[in-house]
């Protein structure tokens, strides 16, 4: 049986990734410092994934599961050494902790003399593959020639939506995930070094840069809008705002206007892009995954940043001279998104208070484009109590006074 290693073992590392490839025939070690989740995956070797939609609850075994400690370094190296592809999910800013185990797997399995390894990176980072080949080359510059031919560094669109499952609903297993029904994992096809994998589920797409800008720019962004208008109408659960038909007015508008740009960005038919708007807004209106305003827009220092959801969006709109007013209106209640226990958030909305829009996109966005002063004239009016009807004019007033060739 082929072994596949997942780095990670969190919601996307059971509720999905190790999923498809244990449904493929993979027996699947999980990677993890959470010990609770390790000795369980051992004692088990299985664990339920509940598949949840607005029809209803379908649960699902995973079988041939194994855990491994992440804290064991050298029990982490030959597991990477021997086996036949793995993934991360971790989280961006753990992929430079995590480095050194898996360059020295890396190092192990080119003294064996191994098959090319393929890592499959399913992490919210445009251009995840250069940065972790990167820091791997750190590690082992003495295989540099060596990474570049045998190990594949494979960028993935992870559009399966997973919640943080509350201790109440995971029925006394801790291995428990609740998930949607979406389950289709696109891949960078170019990027694989050798045979690429028949696993289910998994689309290899070239070239991959549409799936990257399409999950960051479309769905990402319009799962934060739709967090963010719904904390000023005082919503708990994504669920109830996308019910909200200001809200989702908004998502769609923000969700085609970043379409067009991604359209022409990559020079694709737009309809596939549109159809894939609706497809998210009816995915977002899914009760049963009860997931929260306060998770989705979570942590705005990040998620403002340079080429993150919004802001990348707006640039790429500005690239091709597209409009981008909705977009903008994400931006706007975003600095005023401030939930108590959310410390980056708290952050960047005490910093626009204290010295205003322009300072706040320059500091956390490295932006100073051409829509700074409507993103602050959006911004007062939330800050003076406007209504989202009143802001959705003022986006349309805009969009229709702006001439376009």
């Amino acid at each position: 049986m082929k072994k596949f290693i997942m780095y990670g073992a969190g919601n996307i590392g059971r509720g999905f990734i190790g999923q498809l490839f244990s449904n493929s025939g993979y027996q699947v070690g999980f990677i993890d410092i959470n010990q609770e989740v390790i000795a369980r995956l051992n004692s088990d070797k299985q664990y339920p994934v509940n598949v949840v939609s607005n029809d209803g609850i379908e649960e699902q075994i995973v079988k041939n599961v194994y855990g491994i400690d992440g804290k064991d370094v050298e029990l982490v190296s030959n597991e990477i050494a021997s086996c036949d592809i793995m993934a991360t999910a971790i989280g961006v800013n753990v992929l430079k902790f995590i480095v050194k185990p898996i360059s020295l797997g890396i190092k192990k399995r080119f003294e064996q003399n191994k098959e090319p390894l393929n890592i499959i990176i399913c992490e919210n980072l445009i251009g995840a593959d250069q940065y972790l080949k990167g820091l791997i080359k750190e590690q082992l510059p003495e295989y540099s020639d060596r990474i570049d031919k045998e190990i594949g560094f494979v960028e993935a669109s992870i559009g399966r939506m997973v919640p943080v499952v509350p201790e109440d609903k995971k029925l006394g297993n801790p291995l428990r995930v609740y998930v949607e029904p979406y389950n289709i994992l696109p891949v960078d096809k170019d990027a694989f070094k050798g045979e690429i994998p028949d696993v289910q589920n998994l689309y290899p797409y070239t070239p991959f840069n549409l799936f990257i800008q399409r999950k960051l720019f479309m769905h990402n962004m319009s799962h934060a809008t739709c967090a963010y208008l719904g904390y000023l109408r005082n919503y708990e659960y994504i669920y109830q705002a996308i019910a909200d038909y200001d809200i989702k007015c908004v998502a769609f508008k923000a969700l085609v206007q970043s379409a067009l740009a991604i359209s022409r960005e990559n020079k694709v038919d737009i309809d596939m892009l549109l159809d894939h708007a609706e497809n998210l807004l009816y995915r977002f209106a899914n009760v049963e995954l009860g997931d929260t305003v306060a998770r989705v827009g979570k942590d705005t220092k990040r998620k403002l940043s340079s080429n993150d959801r919004l802001i990348g969006a707006i640039k790429l709109t500005e690239k091709h001279n597209l409009p981008n007013e909705y977009l903008c209106l994400g931006v706007a209640c975003a600095m005023a998104f401030e939930p108590i226990d959310d410390e980056n958030s708290q952050e960047l909305s005490s910093f626009v208070k204290e010295f205003g829009v322009k300072e706040t996109l320059k500091k956390y966005s490295d932006y100073d484009g051409e829509k700074t002063k409507f993103i602050a004239q959006l911004y007062q009016d939330i800050k003076d109590g406007k209504s989202i009807q009143d802001l959705i004019k003022s986006c349309e007033i805009k969009a229709g006074k702006t001439i376009r060739v």
